[in-house]
């Protein structure tokens, strides 16, 4: 059976991309935005990991990294946030809130995948 890893942005080509390469290991679950992902969380449904844009319309990064850590089912699931902005204040805000790491647009999805599954071994799923 695959990991699922939820995948939250709302730049269609960036789930386009990441749906792509991660769909041999993941079953891939794309949400446009926190709101959606919380909705979908909500509803029952526990990914092993989550990548999250850090600007996103409706909910961002930084709250939804609050709404995932204050939940009691989902506080412990792997999260990456992706930003356009190589900002140290950012980085150092969605860590602080919870995120596992943060990974800079343009990035490279091999990157992401090492830092996916280093997270998964870490949390041993």
């Amino acid at each position: 059976m695959k990991k699922k890893l939820l995948v939250v942005d709302d730049e269609p080509s960036i789930r386009l991309i990441l749906a792509h390469y991660f769909a041999s290991d993941f079953e891939v679950v794309l949400k446009s935005n926190g709101l959606e992902a919380m909705e979908w969380l909500e509803q029952g449904n526990s990914p092993d990991a989550i990548v999250a844009d850090y600007d996103m319309p409706i909910m961002d990064g930084p709250n939804f990294i609050r709404q995932l850590r204050a939940s009691s089912l989902h506080r412990d699931v792997g999260l990456i946030i992706l930003s356009g902005k190589d900002s140290t204040a950012n980085k150092i805000l969605c860590l602080k809130l919870g995120a596992d790491d943060y990974l800079v647009k343009p990035f490279n999805p091999e990157e992401l995948s090492l830092r996916i599954q280093n997270i998964l071994h870490r949390i041993r799923i």
